[in-house]
């Protein structure tokens, strides 16, 4: 008797997904490090919120540590892609220590509007994320009160300032476009001289990769985002997916996390990744469908991504 033929599934594989430019520098400088200087190489934090990652550079001999005091003075050390606080690289200096900067250039500019915004005289609110490294990064950039942090739109009807003529805002690199459009509505409504970036703090990357779920999501009952559950960006894409109206929209570090329950009658998948997920991670979800699924897979057009950033002068050496 013959077995029954795999129900057909079709998967909307979504435009652009994966690996940024920042997400991209940040690892090849880890990699440059360990060829240039041998292993062990020590990175403070995750160099970039996804496990996948992390484990393979260890292998390669990164050390990820929490902080600088667990770094011998004859190794290297490399700050992850998210920013650190000013304290950091002047704690490195102190201790004469080689140190790398993977700070994505987009959080960067963000820490140099902060500074411009301090210098002028100018008290800043920070819309982001409370405890996520990127704000801990930004927020240390300037001494303590300068900035206050806004997480949401009921802090944003309700946050109060010293002088509401006087104010600058920049926002996280990783939020929901949507959701920093509408508390960025608030505080103008309620500080209409706000100083505003000139260009969205929200990066590229961020911004494509909703873009591109939005498109994806509205064709899909169950939308899939590979992503680690600590990565900021990769958490926005399952509530944009949500917003759209998918049927499930779920969060998937690794193809053997999936519960295939949820996929339950669905005909019609998408799937993308966030910012720090490697194509590789989504290839295995691929192939963990065509186990059990007569797969038609289908790329949904988006935005052309060719932006790279350049490695620190150290490593060009």
């Amino acid at each position: 008797m013959n077995a029954p033929s795999p129900r057909p599934i079709r998967i909307l594989l979504a435009n652009p997904r994966g690996f940024c430019a920042g997400v991209e520098r940040a690892i090849q400088i880890v990699e440059r490090a360990l060829e240039k200087y041998g292993p062990p190489v020590y990175v403070r934090h995750e160099i970039v919120h996804n496990r996948y990652v992390v484990d393979g550079l260890k292998a390669r001999g990164a050390i990820f540590v929490d902080e600088l005091d667990a770094v011998p003075t004859d190794a290297p050390v490399i700050f992850s892609a998210h920013g650190v606080p000013k304290w950091v690289p002047a704690e490195a200096q102190r201790r004469e220590l080689v140190y790398l900067d993977a700070t994505c250039p987009l959080v960067s500019k963000v820490h140099m509007e902060a500074e411009k915004h301090f210098k002028a005289g100018h008290h800043i609110i920070m819309i982001g994320h409370e405890g996520h490294p990127e704000v801990i990064g930004t927020m240390g950039q300037l001494p303590a009160g300068a900035i206050t942090l806004v997480e949401d739109e009921a802090q944003a009807e309700t946050v109060q300032v010293a002088d509401p003529e006087d104010l600058g805002v920049i926002t996280q690199t990783t939020l929901s476009v949507d959701d920093t459009a509408a508390i960025m509505d608030i505080l103008t409504r309620r500080f209409p001289t706000i100083r505003k970036p000139r260009k969205e703090d929200i990066c590229y990357a961020t911004t494509n990769r909703q873009l591109a779920v939005k498109d994806v999501a509205a064709q899909s009952e169950v939308l899939l985002v590979v992503g680690a559950p600590t990565s900021s960006n990769s958490k926005r894409l399952v509530e944009v997916a949500d917003r759209v109206g998918c049927r499930a929209s779920l969060l998937v570090e690794r193809a053997s996390d999936l519960d295939w329950d949820l996929i339950g009658d669905a005909r019609t998948v998408g799937i993308t990744a966030g910012a720090s997920a490697p194509e590789v991670l989504v290839q295995e979800l691929i192939d963990a469908f065509r186990e059990r699924f007569a797969v038609e897979v289908v790329n949904i057009a988006g935005a052309e991504e060719g932006i790279s950033f350049k490695l620190p002068r150290l490593l060009l050496d």
